[in-house]
């Protein structure tokens, strides 16, 4: 991996920086507090090509790659980590499946406007009984004539009846739930499917979170993405790259908090300690840690090498990071952290969740272990 930064690049994080200090910036307290999910902010990604960095051209992208999408995500991030999850999801699990497993037609029909910010993306996997555990899955998929009959719920879905696109995971064969797992792209405003409960939650809180039923939900059989039973590689595989966005975010996130600190220190005057200064000077270290190790997973995404143990390692550390670093940001503004206006406060509860989707802290550890000991073996 080079340790520099084509021009390019670093003009889209200059742009994209300016963007969220003006944009997103003076509406994201109010946002938060009332669980706003604004629009008007995904339509300007896409206006300015950032809701399609790493596709090409020909299909609507930006035709860059994986490393400058995960600069985009830490910066939005760095400002308010809603839109940076917002755009993960919508980046690296819905659209990358589609461009990974979709046919010419569905590129054409779903991708090109997802990466032109006309359409938004979502992923529906989790479930009741199946969180961690994707094996349990219950929601059905029955073929019958040119369209399958979809049958049962998803939680926790972000972007959840804002999207216009949700990749669906089904099984096909109650009998054999590990081999029949299946993908499918189901549409906003299809037939049988219900939006339904939208989560109040700890963080991210202006990005929505929301339980979606489908209730013999007809999806024509051209909207299954890939063969019959590889639903669950291809949702294995999306979360590896999905990792990468959360690590992204997760880094955005502590450099959010640490901007807050400075200001904070400069605004009240807060004389220097050499306590101050180690703490910011861990807190920056731990930083640049996982900025590296998500950038490495980015850069190896974008060269073709294999990435799943770097994006796992990126995600645990990156998001451990993100709460220890907001965490000690808190603590250094004193009651002034526990006070909205102070920024570090929201930060924090944003960070928790980073350590929760995409795969469990817990289950990062398990995915890791195994991935180190296949490779010596």
């Amino acid at each position: 991996m080079q340790f520099s930064y084509t021009q390019d690049q670093q003009d889209i994080r200059a742009k994209v920086r300016e963007f969220a200090l003006t944009k997103m910036e003076p509406t994201s307290e109010e946002r938060d507090e009332f669980e706003r999910f604004d629009r008007d902010i995904f339509d300007s990604i896409g206006e300015f090509g950032w809701s399609g960095i790493p596709w090409p051209q020909g299909l609507g992208g930006g035709g860059s790659d994986f490393l400058t999408y995960a600069m985009v995500i830490e910066e939005l991030s760095r400002v308010c980590a809603s839109t940076g999850v917002m755009l993960s999801v919508h980046t690296s699990l819905a659209s990358w499946a589609i461009h990974t497993y979709g046919t010419d037609a569905q590129k054409q029909t779903y991708l090109f406007p997802m990466a032109q910010g006309k359409k938004l993306g979502a992923y529906c996997l989790t479930e009741s009984e199946s969180g961690s555990d994707a094996g349990a899955m219950r929601t059905t998929a029955t073929k019958e004539g040119d369209a399958y009959l979809l049958n049962g719920s998803k939680l926790f879905v972000t972007n959840g009846g804002e999207a216009e696109v949700y990749i669906v995971f089904a099984i096909t064969d109650a009998q054999n739930k590990s081999k029949s797992c299946t993908a499918f792209i189901v549409e906003k405003g299809m037939q049988g499917l219900i939006f339904g409960t939208k989560e109040n939650k700890l963080g991210i809180r202006s990005s929505t979170t929301m339980e979606l039923r489908f209730e013999d939900c007809r999806v024509p059989a051209d909207n299954r993405l890939g063969p019959e039973g590889e639903g669950f590689r291809i949702a294995m595989r999306s979360l590896d790259g999905g990792r990468i966005g959360i690590a992204a975010q997760a880094t955005g996130i502590g450099q959010g908090a640490l901007d807050a600190l400075v200001a904070y220190q400069e605004q009240y005057g807060v004389r220097r300690s050499e306590l101050f200064d180690a703490s910011f000077s861990e807190m920056a270290t731990h930083i640049e840690g996982a900025r590296l190790l998500t950038y490495q997973a980015a850069w190896r995404k974008s060269k073709g090498l294999s990435y799943g143990k770097q994006a796992a390692i990126a995600k645990l550390f990156a998001s451990d990071m993100a709460v220890k670093v907001c965490l000690r940001a808190v603590q250094l503004c004193g009651v002034w952290g526990c006070l909205k206006e102070s920024k570090v406060e929201r930060y924090l509860r944003d960070a928790k969740v980073t350590q929760i989707y995409e795969g469990t802290n817990e289950i990062q550890r398990i995915v890791i272990s195994r991935l180190l000991l296949s490779e010596t073996t």
